[in-house]
């Protein structure tokens, strides 16, 4: 059984809430933060930091969207994590087949679709400025945050590591010298709570600011086990964050920003379900019910993981040009066990369930993670025609990853080592009014490092490469609301080296770097007096020797392997209505068609699903041709909307309606097509209700997440039957937001 916090304990730290929720809406502060340079009846600037300083979106020659303070939490009302971004930005996709632990990212369909807790992604997660490399580091829960960028296409020239696909930035609340405070919480179905609070302000006047930001996040346990009776087993989980940042600026020139971050989770891994789909189609069947698991092992599917992360940040501003250094430390230790098989017993014993499972798998993944970097740059900062910086980053990452069987396959513990470093630069032109171009280029060179170091066979791996990339941009005024820009993109990710097979005595597999080559073109305007605003690109790419990952199949192998080529183009629109001052739209839509263009790459298949794809015998395997299919999790279409109407009330206050939906078009789970393993046309959908203070100071809703309670597919395990895992239920609850 996990062990969690008990109700009683959740019940007493939630009775502490309304206690700080009180304190800080003490009204003896006022609000600092309205948006800049709007007025009412405007859209707000979007500030964003693609370029490694603040610009309005509009000026910026890249493909990108944000998620405000308020977007996030509503995303996050009932408790939810990383992957619930998936969607809510066209051409952002997340999933995940471990739980709340390791995430994986796609951007306009690139992305790695490895569950192993080693695995490489082209997609890069940047946190307050640090790169978080591995899939654990990568699932620190979001809070107190400022803002989430997504920038689409590579970012070789000025971030660097593995950021072919693009980069999700996320920038949470820093210390002002203005007293500021937030808080948000919410009670749903389930026993579901979420709290996420922000307090900070000047410790010395004009001299030393603090602020310390907290996260919780809870569920009871609401999914029985249906093989051994017992109630509510499975589902819950307990998350607590905390993160403490001091500024200190003792000059006008100089700023220190200290930051440290810690994160405990305790839950559920992944639920697992055996033959749940089809056979022949990729509906749910008459084995799947939500709420009811069938498991004879897994040990509770326990998932435990700690964090710890911290940064010194220095900025120092001479004549013409700004220093900054960035110094980071993050670590990563916990486990997650599933019972994989998804059911209970084997062919080869007396009973099998729900429905034929070849053989059992029950197995727990733990890792040990210490990861180091440090980034210093030089950068203009007076005026003129000509701006530019120019910077050093370095990195060092050092894991062990144990796999563990029970009964089979005997413990293996491997280390992986990764070091890199890169120079770079950027610089812009402005050669008049209407045109500016930038350039940057970055040289990398990456060394990865794989030992054997208990449970198989003595062995040693070592890859490495060294590149250069870099980009071209245009950016062109051709009116004061309306720009044309375009932009010419080269990357790379790293080889890496995949060693879970070592646990079932095949040796480690590596792949060489993938690079590509991207192309988009696109616009940014806002219209009827800043009331409208539409952004769109149209993009392609190439990857050549593009990393893959061949996942499960019969022989429940994780290999990876490089394809011939990849190739994608499509298309990306954001948009934004002021329809009135009380009634605010925003939609999103993204098309992305990829393929693979390899007529010699074969991989496993599963067990019993109807495979599509051409079948070769290799070895005596039979395995499917995968030339012409989908990258897999890469899906067709996304769209989100959102709606906000108003109706003032004679105090100040308002009574407000929110709505949120996302869309996710077909998505083939794996490198081979069946019938089985994809999903379609898939919408969630959430609701607040609610009131809201003058000055926007508190507010109270009513709220639904998944108010449709769609059961979506999210994913699938291949080896040994058509076993699946679904999203979260509908939780219908009430929360309460305070800003000062």
């Amino acid at each position: 059984m996990t062990t969690r916090i008990r109700p009683s304990v959740r019940m007493a730290g939630a009775s502490l809430i309304p206690i700080a929720l009180a304190a800080i809406a003490q009204p003896a502060f006022a609000q600092d933060n309205a948006p800049a340079a709007s007025t009412a009846g405007q859209l707000d600037v979007i500030v964003v930091t693609a370029n490694r300083r603040e610009e309005n979106l509009q000026d910026v020659a890249i493909s990108a969207a944000t998620l405000d303070t308020d977007r996030v939490q509503t995303i996050f009302d009932a408790g939810a994590d990383v992957t619930a971004l998936a969607a809510r930005v066209p051409g952002l996709f997340v999933e995940s087949s471990n739980g709340r632990a390791a995430p994986r990212f796609y951007i306009r369909g690139l992305g790695n679709t490895d569950f192993d807790l080693a695995a490489s992604q082209p997609v890069s997660v940047i946190m307050d400025e640090v790169v978080m490399e591995n899939v654990t580091l990568k699932s620190f829960p979001i809070f107190d945050v400022d803002r989430i960028e997504v920038l689409r296409g590579p970012q070789g020239s000025l971030f660097g590591r593995n950021t072919p696909a693009g980069i999700v930035k996320i920038d949470t609340k820093k210390p002002t010298n203005n007293f500021e405070a937030q808080a948000s919480l919410s009670a749903g179905s389930f026993g579901s709570i979420s709290l996420d609070a922000g307090v900070g302000g000047p410790l010395v006047k004009d001299r030393v600011a603090a602020r310390i930001s907290v996260l919780y996040q809870g569920r009871d346990d609401y999914v029985d086990n249906g093989f051994t009776g017992e109630k509510d087993a499975y589902g819950g989980y307990d998350e607590f964050a905390v993160r403490g940042q001091l500024l200190f600026t003792p000059t006008d020139r100089l700023s220190i920003l200290g930051l440290a971050q810690y994160r405990d989770l305790d839950g559920t891994s992944t639920l697992f379900r055996a033959n749940i789909l089809g056979p022949g189609n990729n509906k749910l069947n008459e084995n799947y019910d939500r709420k009811t698991v069938f498991y004879d092992a897994g040990g509770g599917n326990i998932s435990e993981y700690q964090g710890f992360g911290a940064s010194v940040k220095v900025d120092y501003e001479f004549d013409g040009v700004t220093l900054t250094s960035i110094t980071a430390y993050n670590e990563s230790n916990g486990s997650s066990r599933g019972d994989i098989d998804g059911g209970f017993g084997a062919a080869f014993l007396p009973v099998s369930g729900p429905g034929f499972i070849p053989f059992p798998s029950d197995t727990r993944d733990s890792i040990d993670l210490k990861q180091t970097t440090h980034e210093v740059r030089l950068a203009s900062n007076g005026g003129g025609a000509f701006s530019w910086q120019v910077g050093a980053f370095a990195f060092d990452s050092d894991f062990s990853v144990l796999t563990e069987g029970f009964d089979f396959p005997p413990p293996v513990e491997v280390r992986h080592q990764n070091s890199s470093w890169a120079v770079f630069g950027q610089g812009t032109y402005q050669f008049t009014d209407m045109l500016r171009l930038t350039a940057g280029l970055r040289y990398t060179e990456d060394d990865k490092n794989f030992y054997v170091l208990s449970g198989g066979p003595l062995n040693f791996r070592q890859v490495s490469d060294n590149r250069i990339s870099w980009d071209v941009s245009a950016f062109a005024d051709v009116s004061q609301d309306f720009s044309l820009y375009a932009r010419v993109a080269n990357g790379f990710r790293a080889p890496t080296i995949q060693g879970r097979d070592v646990a079932f005595f095949s040796p480690p597999s590596v792949a060489t770097s993938e690079k590509i080559m991207s192309y988009e073109v696109g616009f940014k305007s806002e219209l009827a007096d800043r009331r409208i605003r539409l952004n769109g690109a149209v993009f392609t790419y190439t990857v050549e020797d593009q990393q893959f990952s061949a996942v499960g199949g019969l022989g429940n192998l994780v290999q990876l392997v490089n394809a011939n080529e990849g190739k994608a183009w499509g298309f990306e629109l954001d948009s934004a209505f002021q329809i009135s001052e009380t009634f605010l739209v925003t939609a999103g839509l993204s098309y992305n068609d990829t393929e693979i263009n390899d007529p010699n790459l074969a991989v496993g298949i599963c067990a019993q699903c109807t495979v599509t794809d051409p079948i070769v015998n290799l070895s005596g395997t039979d395995r499917a041709l995968v030339d012409g299919n989908p990258f897999p999790n890469a899906p067709k279409w996304i769209a989100d909307i959102t709606a906000r109407y108003s109706v003032p009330l004679g105090n100040g206050g308002e009574v407000f309606v929110f709505t949120d939906w996302a869309y996710q078009g077909e998505t083939n789970f794996f490198l081979y097509e069946s019938l089985e393993f994809y999903a379609d046309k898939q919408i969630e959908g959430g609701l607040r209700i609610g009131y809201a203070a003058p000055d926007d100071r508190y507010e109270v809703a009513l709220f639904a997440r998944n108010i449709t309670n769609e059961h979506n597919l999210k994913g699938g395990i291949d080896f040994n039957n058509n076993t699946a895992f679904v999203n979260d239920p509908r939780i219908i609850g009430v929360s309460a937001r305070v800003r000062y």
